[in-house]
């Protein structure tokens, strides 16, 4: 029983350390339960097709893969075996994807049988009961066979290697005792074809339709096919979109209600997990958006059930509450932070007349934070808070940055939330939204027909321009240009004309243009620079903004506290200032020490500011 490596960037299912081997808990709980449940030998082999009961009873591989491609593997995981009916529910997503939903339920229902997998029997308007059966797979390879003829097969093949993520092939062997042995499904076919649900060459559908059931996979290629399923369609292995999001919801649908022959009911109700067994031994489970589970075992029950699969189901069900209608969640919990400018403003620092008018108008402009997959549910909610804040908002933001995925209904829901804000001549700005990802590319087909909506890829900048268009809307941008002085600056208040003049004997005028750097990260903290007009913006590294400054405003002010540079300082305009060294400064303290304690304190005001700005972002946060 040993853990095997795994795919998806690395990841393995065990971690080894120099001392010791620390493995995953779930893991722990698969390995376990193969110990326990690999004792129970009830059951009987498949002998009807003589090349399955040549299958070792012993056998019992467990594989269960993430939607992010992690793969845990216990027991006989890598034994082939025939995917056999397993492969039903993969190639009905193949004909729904290829041929359409319109002619597939033209031909083939999605009602529960409740008679045995190969009973020869239709509905009343002679159609397949549903495509779980063998005269619905029957259909469907038929259906296939009449888009690709001989071909059809090579398609069905490459198409089952997309879900698993690797080539797979046929058991030469099985086929031909399928095909020797199959008089059953040769009369379910031509039942079928009395009924033109099968057109044309019944003997080519047929040998479609074994060799199908004959392809060789392991439990590790199911969980993976299985994960595929989970994940929307798209193979976590390969990152491969192998079928659309539509097709997989009715895939798992069909799988929920029909998937385990005539003991489904039984299943869903206590196990609750989107399945497919197979008479090969193979148990294939999809929990949307969670996992892929893969199991292995060639005893069966009455039902051609797996009977320790079965178990293993089961087991991983009820330890860790898997059931698909039993899940939790708040819908309130997608949102993560709800606050107005007033609350946390952009890093642009703002004039003092700019800043009354942004404090005045606070409301003018919401702020939502999302977190997490977005739900139906979850934009209802959102949509009731956005038409509660409709009254004074001339502004929403809505941040996506910390959402992985938003579903299409939920994306609908909230264009139809815009849309009426919208009418209301509110603008509405979506930020954290990159066109590459599934949400981008999502919420851009939603929200096309919106007006007065605008994107930006920071936060911070969409709260710095909603800041520019209230502030512009309301007067504060006739003095943008003006010169400011010593006097109006925000580090010297409180101090005497007499005493800024004698500081500034010590000052010297400074240009900069346009995208030239001021002061550089690392560099020695030797000065300090008063602003006089243009703007400048406190950079990382790495091209993060910490703040921009206007005229009226200092830099480089951490001097006065630290030896060396923490960021740098870049000119977004042409830019006019004052520099102050920093050995002229602290001459002048000593000289004039109550000047210096007032300039401190000022500092200290300034920075108190930056913190209380910082906590009121903390406690926005962590009061959802």
């Amino acid at each position: 029983m040993d853990a095997r490596t795994i795919s998806g960037g690395g990841s393995r299912a065990r971690f080894e350390g120099a001392a010791k081997v620390t493995q995953l808990p779930l893991l722990q709980f698969l390995q376990s339960c193969h110990k326990e449940i690999a004792n129970d030998k009830s059951g009987t082999i498949a002998n009807y097709i003589p090349e399955l009961a040549k299958a070792d009873p012993n056998h019992f591989g467990i594989s269960v893969a993430t939607t992010d491609g992690y793969i845990y593997e216990v027991g006989d995981s890598a034994v082939p075996f025939t995917i056999q009916s397993i492969s039903k529910a993969f190639v009905f997503g193949l004909a729904l994807e290829i041929i359409g939903a319109k002619r597939v339920e033209s031909v083939i229902g999605v009602e529960p049988s409740g008679e045995a997998f190969n009973s020869i029997r239709l509905r009343a308007d002679n159609r397949p009961f549903n495509p779980m059966v063998n005269a619905g797979a029957i259909a469907c390879s038929g259906l296939i066979y009449d888009l690709d003829g001989r071909s059809a097969f090579e398609r069905i093949l490459a198409t089952l290697g997309r879900f698993a993520g690797r080539e797979l092939s046929v058991d030469e062997a099985v086929f031909a005792s399928e095909r020797k042995t199959g008089d059953r499904n040769r009369a379910i076919a031509y039942l079928l074809r009395t009924y033109d649900v099968i057109k044309g060459d019944v003997d080519g559908v047929l040998d479609v339709y074994f060799r199908q059931c004959s392809v060789l996979v392991s439990a590790r290629d199911i969980a993976v096919m299985a994960a595929t399923l989970a994940n929307r369609g798209v193979n976590p292995v390969t990152g491969e979109q192998v079928i659309s999001p539509y097709v997989v919801a009715r895939t798992l649908s069909v799988m929920t209600s029909s998937g385990m022959y005539d003991y489904a009911g039984e299943w869903i109700y206590r196990v609750g997990i989107p399945a497919k067994s197979g008479v090969g031994g193979g148990i294939v489970a999809a929990l949307p958006s969670q996992l892929g589970l893969g199991t292995y075992a060639p005893l069966l029950d009455g039902h051609g059930n797996s009977v320790r699969g079965l178990k293993v189901c089961q087991a991983l069900s009820s330890r860790f509450d898997l059931h698909v209608f039993n899940r939790t969640g708040d819908v309130r919990n997608g949102i993560v932070a709800e606050y107005d400018i007033g609350g946390v403003s952009s890093r642009r620092n703002r004039q003092p007349h700019e800043q009354q008018i942004l404090d005045e108008r606070r409301k003018y402009c919401r702020v939502y934070e999302l977190i997490g997959g977005l739900t139906f549910g979850a934009i209802e909610f959102l949509s009731r808070r956005l038409a509660e804040a409709r009254l004074n908002s001339h502004f929403i933001i809505i941040d996506f940055r910390r959402v992985p995925s938003i579903s299409n209904a939920a994306a609908q829901l909230l264009t139809d939330s815009l849309s009426d804000l919208t009418a209301v001549d509110i603008t509405i700005i979506l930020c954290g939204i990159e066109k590459p990802s599934s949400v981008g590319a999502t919420i851009d087909q939603t929200t096309k027909v919106l007006a007065k909506l605008r994107k930006f890829s920071l936060l911070d900048e969409a709260i710095e321009w909603a800041e520019d268009q209230i502030i512009y809307r309301f007067g504060g941008y006739g003095r943008l240009n003006d010169p400011t002085t010593l006097r109006e600056q925000q580090l010297l208040a409180g101090l005497s004309d007499n005493a800024i003049a004698a500081l500034a004997s010590h000052m010297t005028s400074r240009s900069y243009r346009a995208g030239q750097r001021i002061v550089g990260s690392g560099e020695v903290a030797s000065s300090l620079f008063f602003l006089q007009s243009g703007m400048v913006s406190v950079k990382l590294s790495n091209g993060a903004r910490l703040a921009t400054l206007v005229a009226g405003m200092v830099f480089g002010e951490m001097a006065l506290l630290e030896e060396y540079r923490s960021a740098d300082v870049w000119a977004d305009t042409a830019v006019q200032c004052v520099e102050l060294p920093l050995d002229a400064y602290n001459k002048f303290r000593e000289q004039h020490p109550e000047i210096g304690e007032r300039i401190v304190s000022n500092v200290a005001v300034l920075l108190a500011k930056r913190l209380m700005q910082a906590n009121t972002k903390i406690d926005l946060l962590t009061s959802y």
